[in-house]
């Protein structure tokens, strides 16, 4: 059987896997890629548009990115990293767009107002601090707050109207938010890939065998599904963007780096409109103020999709608990993944948080009715039989061994690689797609940092990304330049 022999080869067909691969081509158009996706197209796990919330995240409106500190104060770091690295997509995306290699920008990404909403004087009080903090900053000086009904009736008028007029309430906006069709988005990109040289995509071909040769080359094989051909690969460098599969696949790698994680597997749910007379009254992404005990993913909120050119409102996402770690993935994912190394470290983390665990379940048996009284807290008039439940994706947090054996529940993202560059893998949940090219940048620095520090290589990064290599945090004017690119060529302003 002949070895098919590539310099890089993608494991996965979502938005990571798609967004490296265009940022190699472009830093090395001579390097021969191969993307194996498990299932007949890409982009149908967790970056196809129903199965994520789509919101160009960028700590406009998310809450949960600027926790309350003991003390009673807003803490911000977190939003600033992440409002940046958002803004290191929209270059990256800016540049695609203007060389012709994505299409209109509004086939993928629209301009929707971020808003945050709360009720009750505590939380009234605590979304002024957070804009006081927030829109002292450069990053953020756009940002709004309102308390006046008459404000509140013009930003969402579905979320104010029929609402007890005596309930404090309090918003803030950024109107030059985003929504995100990262299905579209990664599909543009790939079938740009195809259009090059040295790029072969293989669908319905999952991995089933990652070992790495005394030769420090990576042996992939992978078995075609519709003919039962089991494929071999063989790359210099490997990169596991499979959503939920990364884990399984990093532990099969056996790279020291890969001890001690494990995963924690969370569904989603969203109710979703399609009403044309409900949803033409809202246009933004409105985020509330997660439940006690809920995970950062379960952060409520009110949301204008436009996924494959098509209008929708989508509510939640509800949670749930399941053993799958993907979507068309098996029951039996979270205990395969169970291994010696990681075994102290997921029991520690199954031990302090059942909380957590009773929460997600309860999740699951809600009723429709229970669902709606949720989305009634931004929708006061929301009607029941306009509303139809949909299953959004699934995401695996991370399990991360800590200094003592144990182990921690992270809600981010990471990225694993090996110390020889060889290999990396991206695990985790939100904020996910939104910083993929931020993320991808971390990948290149890491497993081609003798060639990154390369004139060619530098010069070519900085045309795909003009801030490389420089703080958006702290340099207001270079924030500035880039911003007014961005919002324009992707028509966001």
């Amino acid at each position: 059987m002949a070895v098919r022999q590539a310099d890089v080869v993608l494991v996965g067909g979502g938005v990571m896997s798609a967004t490296l691969g265009m940022m190699l081509r472009q830093l090395d158009p001579s390097l021969d890629i191969v993307m194996v996706e498990r299932l007949d197209h890409v982009a149908h796990e967790s970056t196809d548009g129903w199965n994520n919330a789509g919101t160009g995240h960028a700590g406009y409106c998310e809450l949960n990115y600027t926790p309350e500190t003991e003390d009673g104060d807003v803490a911000i770091e977190r939003a600033l990293q992440i409002n940046s690295s958002f803004e290191v997509s929209l270059q990256f995306w800016s540049y695609l767009v203007e060389q012709g290699m994505l299409p209109e920008p509004t086939s993928f990404i629209n301009r929707t107002p971020h808003q945050s909403f709360v009720w009750g004087e505590k939380d009234v009080a605590f979304l002024k601090r957070r804009y006081e903090k927030l829109s002292a900053h450069h990053l953020f000086r756009e940002m709004e707050y309102t308390e006046s009904p008459d404000d509140l009736a013009e930003w969402m008028p579905l979320v104010v109207k029929h609402r007890d007029p005596k309930q404090p309430v309090a918003a803030t906006r950024i109107t030059h938010g985003s929504d995100v069709d990262f299905g579209s988005l990664t599909r543009s990109m790939v079938k740009h890939l195809e259009s090059t040289p040295n790029f072969e995509l293989m669908l319905s071909s999952p991995v089933h065998y990652l070992a790495k040769r005394d030769n420090g080359r990576w042996k992939v094989r992978v078995k075609d599904q519709k003919t039962g051909e089991v494929k071999k690969l063989e790359a210099g460098f490997v990169f596991l963007g499979a959503g939920g599969g990364a884990l399984p696949m990093l532990q099969k790698s056996n790279i020291d780096e890969a001890r001690g994680y494990g995963g924690f597997p969370v569904s989603g749910q969203w109710l979703v409109c399609q009403e044309p007379e409900v949803v033409k009254q809202h246009h933004s992404k409105v985020y509330g103020k997660a439940p006690i005990g809920a995970p950062p993913m379960s952060v409520p909120h009110l949301d204008t999709r436009i996924i494959n050119g098509e209008p929708a409102l989508l509510f939640g996402p509800f949670a749930g608990f399941t053993t799958r770690f993907l979507k068309q993935g098996s029951v039996f994912d979270l205990f395969g993944s169970v291994k010696p190394t990681n075994l102290r470290p997921m029991l520690s983390v199954s031990r302090t948080n059942m909380d957590l665990t009773r929460y997600l379940i309860g999740e699951v048996f809600q009723s429709h009715a229970e669902r709606v009284a949720a989305l009634r807290n931004f929708f006061p008039n929301a009607r029941e039989e306009n509303w139809k439940l949909q299953s959004a994706g699934q995401r695996v947090q991370i399990i991360k061994q800590t200094p003592d054996g144990g182990g921690k529940l992270e809600f981010g993202t990471e990225i694993v690689a090996a110390k020889d560059g060889s290999l990396a893998a991206l695990l985790g949940a939100s904020p996910g797609a939104s910083t993929a090219a931020h993320a991808m940048i971390d990948v290149i620095e890491r497993c081609f940092a003798d060639r990154i520090r390369t004139a060619e290589w530098q010069d070519r990064m900085k045309e795909m990304v003009p801030s490389y290599g420089q703080s958006l945090v702290d340099d207001e004017s270079l924030l500035r330049q880039v911003r007014d690119r961005t919002l324009t060529t992707l028509q966001l302003g």
